[in-house]
């Protein structure tokens, strides 16, 4: 049995930060490219400011650092949760690896794939905690839909810049 403090305010604390850190490293790999390479790049008209991506990713990593909580807080004796739960880091590590094949790697037709995959994955782990937890499924969906959104514009700067499959 887990005591009820780490239960009532480090659980939640930890779930958080989890997806924040990935965030945090992700940005080592994706900051040196944003002025020079990324820049230059021709991008779709849909391509939303620079500004907007590091706001935006912050609620999402505080969204899905909350659907592990509350898929995670009442234990992991579960299978659904053990099963939800694994789910939930390998989409984390894709999402980490996407950032290092598109941005450190300028592997654009690479990284559509990991961001397929990525999507792929989200869902699998949305479906996963909706056994455990409606909300934990649903916090899911806003990073479902803005990974399915870089899905296209992923897509649209391979194709508008010429890149090699």
């Amino acid at each position: 049995m887990v005591p009820r403090t780490f239960r009532t305010w480090l659980l939640p604390v930890l779930c958080i930060a989890l997806p924040l850190i990935v965030g945090i490293v992700g940005s080592f790999f994706t900051a040196g490219s944003i002025p020079g390479w990324y820049a230059g790049l021709n991008k779709p008209a849909i391509n939303p400011p620079a500004w907007v991506f590091g706001p935006v990713w912050t609620v999402l990593y505080i969204l899905m650092g909350i659907s592990l909580y509350l898929v995670l807080r009442d234990g992991t004796e579960r299978t659904p949760v053990r099963q939800g739960v694994i789910l939930f880091t390998v989409q984390l590590a894709l999402n980490l690896l996407w950032s290092i094949v598109f941005f450190y790697g300028q592997a654009v037709a690479a990284a559509l794939v990991v961001l397929l995959l990525l999507i792929v994955l989200i869902a699998a782990t949305a479906i996963s905690f909706r056994r455990i937890s409606v909300p934990a499924a649903w916090l899911l969906a806003p990073y479902l839909a803005w990974c399915c959104f870089a899905a296209v514009l992923n897509a649209q700067i391979w194709l508008l810049n010429g890149f090699p499959v």
